[in-house]
């Protein structure tokens, strides 16, 4: 694939105009109010995987509507952790993880790189996903309706019924459930995930007041608009082709997505930021990327992969982001 988005020397002063209706922060406000309701009855159960160097849990605890979402929980093993540098009074720092699209949380042994590094990893399976290409274990109990097959349109009449609502407070209760574990320092906390899931720990990022700093890669869930008019790819196809058999459903269908667009909560997130972009992206167009980063409220920092697509940095974007947060966690 050939660049095909903005020049370049354009993209780092790429600030689009945001579309924000007046009832945003009143709407998420009552919308964790809502799920606040519901007691967060986080649970950890032991799931021996036979992996010597590790403790992996299965956890769960109850998001949106008060419904279970499962996860995993995965630590260094007890005998190792005084040793790491990062072990405090007893507590680790932890790394909250967020699935890409149409993913599920699969099985521990695919989640090693963080407790490898020295901390507590918490992986939040996404309601309603996983089977696509990594298997999830989590429904949706949710709104119902015409929509694209996939998430994207699932109940996008309203903002009060899209799927993104839901999973959305998933991801801010997901923190809270990883810092109540005795293990974890409450006070040490990041997100981070790739596309669905990078999109996902932006808002998680403006939700919740615990995350201390967060890494994006190649976030998916932002400057919809625009993406939808420069790419055909899913999964923002999916909203191309339901405004195209539903002509009349355009300006409701942005409408509702303003409401969970990256560029307006990256607008409210101060906390320290790492995000990577594909210059060759043509699921998440590097223009969408540099929108969320530009509105990016607080200190942050960009990977640029120039001939990558949505694979973005990869490996190489692991080994940045761990060294980014070795020195983000010692600094908390």
């Amino acid at each position: 694939m050939a660049f095909y988005d903005l020049p370049r020397d354009e993209l780092p002063s790429y600030k689009p105009a945001r579309r924000e209706e007046k009832d945003f922060d009143a709407f998420w406000a009552a919308t964790l109010a809502d799920a606040g309701r519901y007691p967060l009855d986080p649970r950890f159960e032991p799931f021996p995987f036979g992996l010597d160097a590790v403790e992996a849990f299965d956890a769960s605890f109850a998001g949106f509507g008060g419904q279970r979402v499962k996860a995993w929980l995965v630590l260094p093993a007890a005998a190792l952790r005084p040793a790491l540098p990062g072990f405090r009074s007893g507590k680790l720092p932890c790394v909250v993880e967020f699935i890409g699209y149409g993913g599920g949380r699969s099985l521990p042994c695919d989640w090693l790189v963080w407790a490898a590094a020295g901390y507590a990893h918490f992986v939040m399976d996404s309601r309603g996903q996983g089977a696509s290409w990594s298997p999830g274990d989590t429904a949706d109990d949710g709104a119902s309706g015409p929509s694209v097959p996939g998430v994207m349109t699932r109940g996008i009449d309203s903002p009060e019924t899209y799927y993104y609502r839901r999973i959305m407070t998933d991801a801010a209760r997901a923190v809270e459930a990883a810092a109540a574990h005795p293990a974890v320092d409450p006070e040490r906390i990041a997100v981070t995930g790739g596309s669905q899931g990078g999109g996902l720990s932006i808002a998680a990022a403006a939700l919740s007041g615990r995350v201390g700093f967060l890494m994006p890669d190649v976030p998916f869930l932002c400057h919809y608009r625009r993406a939808t008019e420069i790419t055909d790819t899913d999964p923002y196809g999916e909203i191309t082709r339901y405004i195209h058999t539903r002509r009349e459903a355009e300006e409701l269908a942005f409408r509702t997505l303003s409401y969970f667009d990256g560029l307006n909560f990256a607008a409210r997130t101060k906390v320290p930021a790492l995000y990577s972009v594909g210059l060759m992206d043509t699921i998440c167009p590097p223009s969408t990327v540099y929108a969320a980063y530009n509105w990016h409220a607080g200190p942050k920092d960009i990977r640029v992969y120039s001939y990558n697509n949505h694979e973005g940095g990869g490996p190489y974007q692991t080994r940045e982001k761990i060294a980014f947060a070795k020195k983000r966690f010692s600094s908390i």
